[in-house]
């Protein structure tokens, strides 16, 4: 089995040596004599590496000043060396099965006073790390690299549109897929299956929410079965060959819907709309929620509408910045996050509209274009 692979991207290795200068400068500015990155998103989008988290260590380490180096096992070197950090002339020291990788890393930083550690490392590993550096303080690496991740560059937004089109191209065929008779489960597996079909390498979700379950905000699937006049929520999402994710719910009835869900609807519209119009350079993430949430509140349906309005995309699913009350971060071009209201009524229905947009000079743009009215399936 391949533990460790070559990343499919299409990024110059001068972005990710832009990217590695950037994090270093933002530890340096706040005091952190070293950033330490185990595999996972961080690792990627600094060095296009796509290592497997494995109980072997893999670790980028990054001080603020001097060069970064990688800590591999002798095992994923060759994986190591095949992704771009083969091409960005980063120090590789290898390790043994008989070796100490963590006392490796700590002997790489013998005076360092404050680490940070990658926000996905796991816990076993920052253990270890505490115990082999006791004369460190551990924080955590999201304040100095999250922000850099949350402000997309022109290949990042490609790659989002890429992504955008592809799930869209799945949400044209899935009201084809909608019939009396057929389980969510069944459907939830088509829908899988042109995920792929369409240019991701990776289902991460498939939401097929029928009827009662659709007041589930992350119900799946289950072998519910299809009933004429089920209203049914499909979120789904995917990743594609260069990481960039896919997410988009759109929001279908198998015959008409029972009252008053289409006059519910069509407020959900109003609010998804006025949420999208009130993004702009300089607008705070909580005042895009509460554009949309005051009109759902408004017409009665506030208390209905029980989660955020979105959430950053990028390399994850979900990442900074999150479009919620009491987030007063303002919004800058190239921030890329979902704009997803909903209403959820406990045992009847629930219904979601989402898209992907990016926050431009003087608005936005959706990466989804795929119609955002309820989608009628007609049935015999």
């Amino acid at each position: 089995m391949a533990y460790g692979v070559t990343v499919s991207h299409d990024l110059d290795e001068s972005i990710f040596r832009t990217r590695l200068r950037a994090v270093q400068a933002a530890a340096e500015s706040a005091g952190i004599d070293a950033v330490l990155i185990t595999p996972g998103p961080d690792l990627r989008y600094l060095t296009g590496y796509e290592a497997v988290p494995l109980e072997r260590l893999t670790c980028l380490v990054l001080p603020a000043t001097g060069d970064p180096v990688m800590v591999v096992p002798n095992l994923e070197v060759l994986a190591a060396t095949a992704s771009p950090i083969g091409s960005l002339g980063l120090g590789l020291h290898s390790w043994g099965e008989t070796d100490d990788p963590v006392r490796l890393v700590a002997r790489l930083l013998p005076s360092a006073k404050t680490i940070a550690l990658d926000d996905h490392m796991w816990a076993e590993k920052v253990l270890r790390l505490r115990a082999a550096m006791p004369h460190a303080h551990q924080v955590t690496a999201g304040p100095v690299i999250h922000p850099l991740r949350m402000r997309k560059d022109a290949t990042e937004i490609s790659a989002l549109r890429k992504a955008g089109a592809a799930i869209d191209a799945v949400h044209a065929e899935v009201a084809g897929l909608l019939r009396p008779g057929r389980t969510e489960r069944e459907v939830g597996r088509d829908i899988a299956e042109r995920i792929l079909a369409v240019g991701h390498v990776s289902v991460d979700f498939v939401i097929v929410a029928s009827g009662p379950n659709g007041a589930s905000p992350h119900h799946e699937v289950s072998d519910r079965m299809i009933e004429i006049g089920d209203p049914i929520v499909v979120d789904i999402g995917g990743s594609m060959p260069d990481g960039y994710c896919s997410d988009s719910t759109r929001t279908y009835s198998v015959g008409e819907p029972a009252a008053p869900y289409r006059a519910w609807f069509d407020i959900l519209e109003q609010a998804q709309r006025a949420s999208c119009a009130a993004i702009s350079p300089g607008a705070t993430c909580e005042s895009i929620d509460e554009a949309g949430r005051a009109i759902l509140r408004d017409a009665g349906l506030g208390d209905l509408f029980i989660h955020r309005t979105g959430h950053g995309i990028g390399l994850e699913t979900h990442e900074d910045p999150y479009i919620v009350s009491g987030n007063t971060l303002r919004l800058e071009p190239g921030m890329a996050f979902s704009v997803e209201p909903g209403f959820y009524e406990t045992g009847r229905f629930g219904a979601r509209i989402e898209d992907i947009v990016i926050c431009t000079e003087d608005g936005f743009e959706s990466v989804n274009s795929r119609p955002r009215g309820l989608a009628m399936v007609e049935v015999a």
